[in-house]
């Protein structure tokens, strides 16, 4: 069994950076894929970036150029590094890993989720 934490949400102010954190226990973390995904009220989840074990990263537009994902394979962590927010970037962030080295954009990638952190952007 995988467990990811999240951690780093918050509130900001727009024009604002955070960084969220994500830890996983309970496997070899360096052979998974793993990605950010986002949930604002009354939305469906949608994805935001991934990296592959081999450190390829891929991002939805909307976030392309503001947000880096990255990864800590000694200490078991995904990071995202938000910069430049904006009140559309509210929601709640959930980490999530895929179950090989490879991942796309569709939740069905991803076999284990974190229990998400809210991150709200004031304008």
């Amino acid at each position: 069994q995988v467990q990811l934490v999240e951690s780093g949400g918050g509130l900001v102010q727009a024009g604002a950076s955070l960084r969220l954190s994500c830890a996983a226990s309970g496997r070899t973390f360096s052979n998974y894929a793993m990605g950010w995904f986002r949930q604002a009220p009354g939305k469906e989840r949608e994805f935001v970036a991934r990296i592959s074990s081999s450190g390829n990263t891929f991002y939805t537009d909307s976030v392309k150029g503001r947000f880096t994902i990255s990864r800590d394979n000694a200490k078991n962590t995904v990071y995202l590094q938000m910069n430049s927010l904006k009140p559309e970037d509210t929601a709640v962030y959930y980490c999530a890993a895929a179950a090989g080295p490879v991942s796309g954009t569709l939740s069905s990638s991803y076999r284990y989720w974190g229990q998400g952190t809210q991150v709200t952007v004031s304008s």
